[in-house]
């Protein structure tokens, strides 16, 4: 995982310093910015591979640097938020956060988010494509058409499409979903999943097929038919 390069946004001073010492301890290339803009700018013209974003910020919050960098960009996002209630999370992830961490956090675990995302962007030495319903996967590639219309994906959606293809015609259930794409454990009352599989129907562009592309099973899980 060295040589990636990861971008902080956020005002707090002493919490950037030390990300930038932590990450950067361990192999990342660590930039930051301390407001949205400057934030922006940098994401522009730089070449970064995820983004750690604050969402608690003066002037540009979080959300609105989300929606102006989801306008060109699928990179992937971890958003951090000083609030418990579940407004930020799912807000967020409405608007394309791949993941999300409530503060104070340790950062080792932000480490192992940030790895886990990465390692999941990564191609694989082999070319695999999934057929099921109309999707067209190509893994290694990380390319996704529906119906030969070609899907703009964030890495968490590209991802849980991918555990739904794979398992073509088998119901899987919510908490074992997220687990099997986001290689974390998953809480039952956390609702983030079905965050992530309306912003997936909402890219199927025909209305009449979202849900039948990718079906609610009402109190087990989700399914892509075969």
């Amino acid at each position: 995982m060295s040589n990636y390069r990861i971008l902080v946004i956020d005002d707090d001073p002493k919490l950037a310093s030390l990300l930038v010492e932590y990450l950067g301890g361990r192999g990342l290339i660590v930039d930051s910015a301390s407001n949205g803009e400057q934030g922006i700018q940098k994401r522009k013209t730089g070449s970064f591979d995820l983004i750690v974003l604050d969402v608690m910020m003066p002037g540009m919050d979080g959300f609105a640097v989300l929606k102006e960098i989801r306008k060109e960009s699928q990179i992937p996002i971890i958003m951090l938020t000083a609030r418990t209630e579940d407004f930020d999370r799912i807000v967020g992830l409405e608007l394309g956060a791949d993941d999300y961490l409530n503060k104070p956090f340790n950062p080792r675990e932000l480490l192992a988010r940030i790895h886990a995302i990465l390692r999941r962007s990564q191609p694989q030495h082999e070319e695999e494509v999934l057929h099921a319903a109309g999707f067209r996967m190509e893994i290694t590639k990380r390319r996704v058409e529906v119906d030969g219309e070609e899907l703009d994906l964030t890495s968490t959606e590209f991802d849980i499409l991918r555990v739904l293809l794979s398992n073509a015609g088998r119901v899987i259930p919510r908490e074992r979903l997220m687990e099997l794409a986001r290689g974390q454990e998953f809480a039952s009352f956390d609702r983030s999943i079905d965050v992530h599989i309306s912003n997936l129907r909402k890219k199927i562009k025909d209305p009449s097929k979202r849900s039948t592309k990718i079906k609610t099973i009402r109190g087990v899980g989700y399914i892509i038919p075969c």
